[in-house]
C-alpha cells in the first residue's frame, strides 16, 4: 500500500491532553489504551495528512523482543517505511495500526491486539512462540517525529532465539544484554532511547 493511500489509526491530541499527557515513558498503560480503543474515541486519517498534523497521534504498537535476558535490536535499513529514522538503531518493532486490520471506520481493543500480531509476523519471522503484554506509552513531543506519534511498547518474551528478519528494512538484527545497548544509547531511535532508559521498571512490572 503506498504512503498516499495509506489509512493509520489516530487519536486527537487534545483527547490525550484530556486524559493526561506526559513526556517520555509511562508505565500506566491501564489508564490510556482502553481508552484510546474505545470505537467513540479513535478514527482513521490518511498517513501523509497524519504525519503532518500534530493535533493527531498516531498509535504506533511498539514491541520489544526478549530472550534468555538479552534484548532483540537492528538497524533500520534504506527500505524503512518512516525515512526519518533510516540508519538509526532500534529495539522495538512497530508499524502502523491500518483501515485494512478491521474494515470498519473505528477501531476496538480485540482488533488492536489482532494488529500487533499481524506486524510482528510481517516485521519477522519467529522460530518459535512467543507471549506479549502492553507494558508502557511512550510520548516524545521533543521531535518531528515525536510529535505525531504515540507508541504502545508491548513486552514480547520469545521462546527461542532463532529470529530472522521479514523485511528489507531491518539490518544487523542480534540480542544484546540492555547495559550493552545502553553503551551505545547515542546510536539508538528516541523511542529506543527512552525504552533502554526504563527498561529495568518494565521488567519489574512484567
Amino acid at each position: 500500500m503506498a504512503d498516499t493511500d495509506e489509512m493509520v489509526l489516530v487519536v486527537k491530541r487534545e483527547f490525550f491532553d484530556a486524559l493526561g499527557s506526559f513526556q517520555g515513558l509511562c508505565p500506566r498503560v491501564g489508564d490510556y489504551l482502553p481508552a484510546f480503543l474505545r470505537r467513540e474515541n479513535n478514527f482513521f486519517a490518511p498517513r501523509p495528512a497524519a504525519e503532518n498534523d500534530p493535533s493527531l497521534k498516531q498509535i504506533i504498537p511498539y514491541a520489544v523482543f526478549l530472550h534468555g535476558g538479552k534484548i532483540l535490536h537492528y538497524r533500520r535499513g534504506s527500505k524503512s517505511g518512516e525515512k526519518r529514522l533510516v540508519a538509526k538503531r532500534s529495539v522495538g518493532i512497530g508499524g502502523h495500526v491500518n483501515d485494512t486490520d478491521e474494515n470498519t471506520a473505528h477501531f476496538d481493543s480485540p482488533a488492536y491486539h489482532n494488529a500487533v500480531r499481524r506486524e510482528i509476523a510481517e516485521e519477522l519471522r519467529l522460530g518459535g512462540g512467543f507471549s506479549e503484554r502492553a507494558v508502557a506509552l511512550i510520548n516524545d513531543d521533543s521531535t518531528e517525529v515525536g510529535r505525531v506519534h504515540l507508541g504502545v511498547v508491548h513486552l514480547v518474551e520469545l521462546e527461542s532465539a532463532d529470529v530472522a528478519p521479514g523485511e528489507a528494512a531491518i539490518a544487523e538484527l542480534g540480542f544484546s544484554k540492555p547495559e550493552e545497548l545502553l553503551a551505545g544509547r547515542d546510536e539508538f531511535e528516541t523511542w529506543s532511547q527512552i525504552v533502554l532508559d526504563g527498561f529495568g521498571g518494565l521488567l519489574a512490572g512484567r
